[in-house]
């Protein structure tokens, strides 16, 4: 897995929480953070209630709640089920944008021909926020600048890879997971039901359609990502 010889890639085996916990540092460098979680965790958005958590259901599976500091709604980190990597980028270089919007773009362009390579057809969306009912309460079911979709079976979008990111003077760090699996019961079973912006008998069908699970081998995936990252 060779990136171009300006970037910087560690692999870090830890709990979610740990990895989140992580500072940007001064000076930042062209770096690659791939995050191999050795426990699942349930990661909030770091403007979410922790009353959207069903916290009895979290402690019988063994699970984490963890708070990132980028925006956005929860994830379910199950190891295996996304590839997890985050991509530091310092405010001197010729890729930086000070729009934030625009700045997810590169990136975005990054995974579109890297899941090209393994014979998936991804649309990196350029437009405005997309929210949806869910957004605010689950990530995957809005859609941002710079992220990807797959045309369902029916021809509507679904989310593969989510984006997020922490600004400072020195820099940024791109937060992104693609999903391998996508599994949204899992998820809302572990939300408070008052939480849901409907019963849960209505969420499950809807959020189903909402992201999609590539069916990848996660080391073919970082090795493409890693492949086309400029030089």
């Amino acid at each position: 897995m060779t990136a171009p010889r300006s970037w910087a890639v560690e692999h870090l085996a830890e709990a979610p929480s740990a990895f989140h916990a992580r500072g940007l540092p001064d000076p930042v460098e062209r770096a690659v953070w791939v995050c191999e979680p050795d426990r699942p965790g349930l990661v909030l958005g770091s403007a979410q209630r922790q009353a959207v958590v069903d916290a009895a259901a979290c402690r019988r599976a063994g699970l984490e709640v963890v708070r990132r500091r980028s925006g956005g709604g929860a994830v379910l980190v199950v190891p295996g089920d996304l590839l997890w990597l985050d991509v530091l980028l310092p405010a001197s270089d010729p890729l930086w944008e000070r729009d934030v919007s625009r700045a997810f773009l590169w990136l975005g362009d990054v995974w579109s021909r890297a899941l090209a390579d393994l014979g998936v057809v991804a649309e990196v969306h350029r437009g405005g926020l997309v929210r949806s009912p869910w957004s605010e309460l689950v990530c995957f079911a809005g859609l941002g600048a710079g992220e990807l979709t797959v045309r369902a079976a029916d021809g509507a979008p679904a989310k593969v890879v989510g984006l997020s990111q922490r600004r400072t003077r020195a820099g940024a760090r791109f937060q992104c997971a693609a999903l391998l699996r996508w599994d949204p019961a899992a998820l809302i079973a572990l939300l408070d039901p008052g939480s849901l912006p409907g019963p849960e008998s209505s969420v499950r069908p809807a959020l189903d359609g909402v992201a999609a699970g590539l069916a990848l081998d996660g080391r073919d995936l970082l090795a493409a990502v890693l492949r086309h990252l400029p030089e």
